[in-house]
């Protein structure tokens, strides 16, 4: 025994069969392949541009700079701010669309993007194939305000009003095919009763308008009138999302009117194909980005309610704003001015 013990050290062992060989070699290319395929670990390796499809200056933009600037310090890696406004966000979502899918390019999005597929006549990017979501970062709070001698105080009240004085109340928005604008056409299918709608161009003239007496509600993000209902100039009538507030007690639509809920969004997008795990990385780096507490206490200055969500719920969710904003745009035969 032991000699043949000695003897198999130095014999040659038979030969591995084809098909054994076969196995190795697949099984050694694939191993190669795992390591070698890129992963989220090491991302990103450069820097990264941020495309914000608005001017600068306005509070998504200073939000936007903010989670940018905040994303730096944990990559470690410069992320660039690149402004492509215009065309209702249209621009900047096109050049994210049309941008390698390597997590290099990233897009931030409001209402406009799930409002465009049915109020735009055509986009040059399709919203659903095109895009990959990464997360829904924000919600934020629309509010319904008045002058403070307005013959109404509360939701009801104006709705009573409305309806004893039919098409005799106005109320502005930033625009036409604005989320203030759908939401209170979808609040007064809902409620039924009328108020004629006056589109302007941007919220300053809006206010200026109804300071003025020349219109009789303003729709707008609560931030955005927020000096004018702190320095009493103006009242809240009600808020349109399902939370109140912060620091607030300002009554909901929804109290009035069961299951209403309407936000502006404020999220962020990549070109499809990113890499899934990619998308994952930067996912969670923007959720901790929101769970810090400078960007928790900006989030109560800009009454928003930091979201945060999957890539997965924030698709579902894109889904069901392009369905709904589409029914309240055929109902209400809106057109793009």
């Amino acid at each position: 025994m032991k000699l043949k013990s000695w003897l198999n050290r130095f014999l040659p062992r038979p030969k591995a069969s084809l098909q054994q060989l076969a196995c190795l070699v697949l099984l050694t290319h694939l191993g190669w392949c795992w390591s070698a395929a890129p992963g989220a670990t090491d991302f990103p390796k450069g820097p990264v541009k941020m495309i914000i499809p608005f001017p600068p200056g306005g509070p998504t933009d200073t939000l936007g700079r903010l989670i940018g600037q905040k994303l730096q310090e944990i990559w470690g890696q410069v992320v660039i701010i690149d402004y492509k406004a215009g065309a209702g966000t249209v621009i900047g979502v096109d050049y994210v669309a049309k941008s390698a899918p390597d997590g290099y390019t990233l897009g931030m999005i409001n209402s406009a993007f799930v409002v465009n597929p049915s109020f735009q006549k055509s986009l040059p990017y399709d919203s659903i194939k095109d895009i990959a979501p990464i997360t829904l970062v924000a919600n934020l709070q629309l509010a319904m305000v008045a002058r403070p001698d307005a013959p109404f105080n509360t939701l009801p009240e104006l709705i009573a009003y409305a309806k004893k004085n039919p098409t005799s109340l106005s109320y502005g928005t930033p625009g036409t095919g604005s989320t203030t604008h759908l939401g209170t056409e979808l609040l007064k299918r809902s409620a039924n009763f009328e108020i004629v709608h006056i589109p302007f161009k941007g919220s300053a003239q809006a206010h200026a308008e109804l300071l003025g007496t020349r219109i009789d509600v303003v729709v707008d993000p609560f931030l955005s009138v927020m000096p004018y209902v702190k320095a009493g100039r103006m009242k809240v009538i009600a808020t349109m999302g399902d939370k109140k507030l912060p620091h607030t007690d300002y009554p909901l639509v929804q109290e009035h009117v069961p299951g209403f809920n309407v936000n502006a969004l404020l999220g962020f997008i990549a070109p499809k194909g990113t890499p899934s795990q990619v998308v994952q990385k930067i996912q969670a780096d923007i959720a901790k980005v929101m769970a810090m507490p400078e960007l928790v206490k900006r989030s109560d200055d800009f009454a928003m309610e930091i979201v945060a969500s999957k890539p997965e719920a924030f698709e579902q969710f894109i889904a069901g704003e392009i369905r709904k904003w589409a029914r309240v745009i055929a109902e209400a035969k809106i057109q793009p001015e």
